[in-house]
């Protein structure tokens, strides 16, 4: 956590260098989870982090290099995922289909969500950092929710009990609570000021993090029940991996990089 936060708020390249390690490892969690072989592993890993480079130098690279020299990385990233696709012609896998959709997979609902924290951290690093705090106060407070609600005569109402079966309506309630508290903090302390309605830009945004964050922490929980494990790696002994400790964002970061070019 206090390394995320270093990362928004000490220089742009300190962040790009420890969310391309990150996006790079929680592509290789995923290839590892659905059984993946080490050439769809390791390409879907390089083009991923290619995604992730490409949207960085985008955002940060246009004082020191020229569009053309930016057009290099996406050509790299695009040339790349062609040829992952094309290999399967050749590679006589049993399963083709299910590497070409496990390579999209990856790149689509990990690796550019991940690229797309630039886009946010390029609007303010104080909105990126928002971001995450609004997601870790809306964990906790559904964590602390459903807990003492559990703890009532009749219990509470479970949201996907095939999916999360710990989640309840009851625990989404009071984390969406706790989720606005900390977007009008947000307002109250000038992050969302060069808004037109701050206000309500800050509480909208906390409100579709939680919502998307929600959704991104499911979307992992369904991958992790289909394929029968508890965590997706040993990233953090006693924690998960990256995909455990950042599946929020998957859904969270390209809904708010939505909010924010709307706005």
């Amino acid at each position: 956590m206090a390394l995320v936060v270093a990362s928004i708020l000490v220089h742009p390249i300190f962040f790009g260098v420890l969310f391309l390690a990150l996006t790079m490892w929680a592509v290789h969690e995923y290839h590892t989870l659905v059984k993946s072989d080490k050439f769809v592993t390791i390409g879907s890993m390089i083009a991923g982090g290619l995604t992730f480079v490409t949207l960085w130098l985008l955002v940060n690279g246009d004082s020191w290099l020229s569009i053309s020299d930016l057009a290099y990385t996406q050509v790299a990233g695009l040339l790349l995922l062609m040829a992952l696709l094309i290999a399967e012609l050749f590679r006589k896998a049993e399963d083709p289909i299910r590497n070409w959709g496990n390579i999209l997979t990856s790149l689509a609902m990990i690796a550019l969500p991940f690229a797309l924290m630039n886009i946010v951290l390029d609007k303010s690093p104080y909105i990126l950092l928002a971001l995450f705090i609004t997601i870790w106060v809306n964990d906790s407070g559904a964590y602390c929710v459903g807990c003492s609600t559990a703890k009532l005569p009749k219990g509470n109402h479970k949201m996907f009990p095939r999916i999360s079966p710990a989640k309840s309506w009851e625990g989404l309630i009071g984390g969406f609570v706790f989720a606005l508290l900390a977007g009008y903090i947000f307002y109250r302390v000038g992050w969302f000021a060069d808004y037109s309605h701050p206000c309500i830009t800050a509480l909208a945004f906390a409100l579709v993090v939680a919502v998307f964050g929600t959704l991104g922490d499911l979307m992992e929980s369904l991958i992790k029940r289909t394929v029968g494990v508890k965590d997706s790696g040993r990233f953090m002994p006693g924690h998960g991996g990256v995909l455990d400790r950042f599946d929020s964002i998957l859904l969270a970061t390209p809904a708010i990089t939505i909010l924010l070019l709307l706005l």
